[in-house]
């Protein structure tokens, strides 16, 4: 099956100027954006909120990635601002099941955040309740996090299972590990500081979506 794999930015900071600033530069090359919530007690750090969000309504497409424990407490405020999916993580929830029916039930698509150290059978289950599954292949929390290549296995063995399924990685990509990455059966990337944190963000965002797509099409052939 013929699978392209396309390069998301990831907008994580704790300062609301900060987080205006990269929007409006993601507006300007890409479609699609992931914004990162942290709570400071799922993960250490802090990151603005919802209603820092709400209140740019960004002219391009959206999902939230929430790192934080009780997701279930946000999930209409962003819901309502616009977010086209909702990541939650795996970990932080006592009943995966029920977050799913409640961000279904708010007309949001469902995305499943999996932790580095937690094994793939522990949320198997889940793969066909959910729109997409996110592998973090850092320990998450902080731009420029050390890539664990190990998670890349995990991706693998998830693809052959679930041939269908949207599939995406999380943290510690760029120029030097984005082949690698790509060729694993990928529909998506999500890369923060390899693209907002460089001079130039678009030019670094097509660089690196130029990478994905010819490691994609070797692995074709």
């Amino acid at each position: 099956m013929s699978r392209t794999c396309r390069v998301v930015p990831a907008i994580l900071t704790d300062d609301p100027q900060a987080l205006a600033k990269m929007v409006r530069q993601a507006e300007t090359f890409a479609d699609f954006v992931q914004v990162d919530i942290m709570d400071g007690r799922f993960v250490p750090s802090r990151s603005v909120v919802c209603r820092d969000v709400a209140v740019l309504e960004p002219k391009l497409r959206w999902e939230v990635h929430m790192m934080v424990r009780q997701p279930e407490e946000q999930l209409h405020c962003f819901a309502m601002a616009g977010a086209e999916k909702i990541v939650f993580h795996f970990e932080a929830a006592s009943c995966p099941l029920r977050i799913i029916k409640l961000i279904r039930h708010l007309g949001v698509k469902v995305g499943l955040a999996v932790n580095p150290e937690t094994p793939l059978t522990t949320t198997l289950s889940l793969a066909d309740s959910v729109d997409s599954v996110l592998f973090l292949t850092v320990h998450p929390g902080f731009y420029g996090a050390e890539f664990l290549p190990e998670v890349l296995d995990k991706v693998v063995e998830l693809r052959d299972r679930k041939p269908n399924l949207e599939i995406g990685v999380d943290g510690g990509i760029k120029k030097g590990n984005i082949d690698e990455v790509a060729r694993t059966g990928l529909d998506f990337i999500c890369v923060g500081s390899a693209i907002l944190m460089q001079p130039d963000p678009a030019a670094a965002h097509r660089h690196l979506q130029s990478l994905a797509d010819q490691a994609t099409r070797s692995k074709k052939h």
